[in-house]
């Protein structure tokens, strides 16, 4: 069966996180996850992890990348790294960087550390505040390998993800955490 690879940024919130991993059930994803809200939700990064989602690092401070000296992106991933290792014991080795913003600075930064790059096939355009509707539309044009970007702290998601998994189970392919 062909995957799809369902991945949520931002996180970790307390208002959403713990129904978002109730509503995966079983199903495993990828989380990105803000330094910061991971400092200040130890116990969720926790749980993310030991409900068996792959945790991938989205840096400290959510910037725009490429607006910043090679030392300041450094300082976003390690930042990020050396928290999410402490918290979860495994060092991150996916990356996903804020807003998509990328060029090849930021590449040898990853490179550097020994992640990978993720960024999407699909964007469900929840952080615009489309309705969970147009969220399970978008994640609907998914193809088997592809990449669906979501957010975590949003409400709308929350309540397209279980449609979400039944329509890409009902058209033979498996929702997972990416492959890195």
């Amino acid at each position: 069966m062909d995957t799809v690879a369902l991945t949520f940024d931002d996180g970790p919130y307390p208002e959403t996180t713990p129904a978002l991993l109730a509503a995966l059930g079983t199903t495993r994803a990828t989380f990105f996850l803000w330094g910061e809200h991971a400092a200040a939700h130890p116990d969720l990064v926790r749980a993310i992890a030991a409900a068996g989602h792959t945790i991938g690092n989205h840096t400290w401070t959510h910037p725009q990348l490429t607006t910043l000296t090679v030392a300041g992106i450094d300082q976003e991933v390690r930042r990020t790294q050396d928290l999410l290792t402490r918290l979860t014991g495994i060092r991150p080795a996916l990356f996903r960087p804020p807003y998509g913003d990328t060029d090849p600075s930021v590449a040898r930064t990853l490179a550097a550390h020994g992640l990978t790059e993720v960024l999407w096939s699909v964007d469900t355009r929840d952080w615009a505040g489309c309705s969970a509707d147009e969220i399970v539309a978008a994640a609907g044009q998914a193809q088997p390998g592809g990449t669906v970007l979501m957010h975590e702290g949003r409400p709308a998601t929350l309540d397209a993800v279980p449609r979400i998994l039944a329509a890409l189970t009902a058209r033979g392919l498996r929702p997972g955490p990416v492959r890195g």
